[in-house]
């Protein structure tokens, strides 16, 4: 039923009124312990509301403490595949710095931490506040600022999931160039665990294979969604790149997990 819903306000050009309808609503919600949260932790500088809204919900202690738990999660699944030590790291796709923020304190000060995304005004206040990170902005379509072989890790999280076809697959190409040979890549998809909340037909194209987009929104806003069968992201991650780990997402009391890919690339 959400499903059907959602492609209805959609082909009506109405999401993205019922996503502000939504997110007044998380505001007024959340005041209250939004308000505590400010109060004590005065030294927390926190992104405007709206900015924090497109990236995690209107919640400031989850946005921090939940931020600081996800780069720690990232940390612990490729600390198997990469030694800390010297190395540059790309967050791509950091929106208002809720996980990359975290990682300069938690990886030490041996290594670089940067930064990137296409929102000019995400990138405007991480750079004025975050201090510790190296922003950059890029467009929605590749390239980024940086050169070839330029990191030695690149995560990014649900950042293909609004994207289309053809940009996931450019997008792809780019962070292979910039990734060092032997650079370790953490991405998420929507896989097998969301087609509970596909129309039929999306099912059907889903289950050929094929990537399911949900459009007619403005490309990269967290209103338009894109679901990626397994077989379909494999065989695009094993152009350039080994499979180290895949983890399928699953459903939990809080709402679907996305499937998590760690790559290597080889060469």
């Amino acid at each position: 039923m959400k499903a059907t819903i959602s492609s209805a306000l959609r082909s009506l050009g109405l999401l993205h009124i019922s996503d502000r309808i939504f997110y007044l609503y998380q505001r007024s919600k959340n005041k209250k312990n939004n308000t505590e949260f400010e109060l004590a932790n005065p030294e927390v500088k926190l992104p405007p509301d709206y900015m924090m809204f497109e990236s995690y919900g209107l919640n400031y202690s989850k946005y921090y403490n939940e931020g600081k738990k996800t780069a720690q999660w990232i940390l612990d699944i490729v600390k198997p595949y990469i030694k800390f030590e010297n190395k540059k790291i790309l967050d791509w796709g950091c929106g208002p710095a809720r996980v990359v923020r975290h990682m300069p304190t938690l990886l030490g000060n041996t290594n670089q931490v940067f930064g990137t995304d296409y929102n000019p005004k995400t990138i405007q206040w991480c750079s004025q506040f975050i201090k510790s990170v190296e922003f950059s902005k890029n467009e929605l379509d590749p390239p980024t600022v940086y050169e070839d072989e330029t990191f030695d890790m690149i995560y990014g999280i649900s950042i293909f999931t609004h994207l289309s076809e053809e940009k996931n697959i450019a997008w792809y190409e780019e962070l292979i160039r910039v990734a060092n040979v032997g650079a370790v890549l953490f991405l998420t998809t929507q896989g097998d665990a969301y087609l509970e909340k596909m129309t039929e037909k999306e099912k059907e194209i889903y289950n050929k294979g094929e990537i399911v987009e949900r459009g007619k929104v403005v490309e990269g806003h967290r209103v338009y969604s894109t679901f990626h069968p397994p077989v379909y992201m494999r065989n695009l991650f094993e152009k350039h790149a080994k499979v180290l780990k895949h983890i399928p997402g699953v459903k939990k009391e809080w709402g679907i997990e996305q499937d998590i890919w760690v790559l290597k690339k080889e060469f």
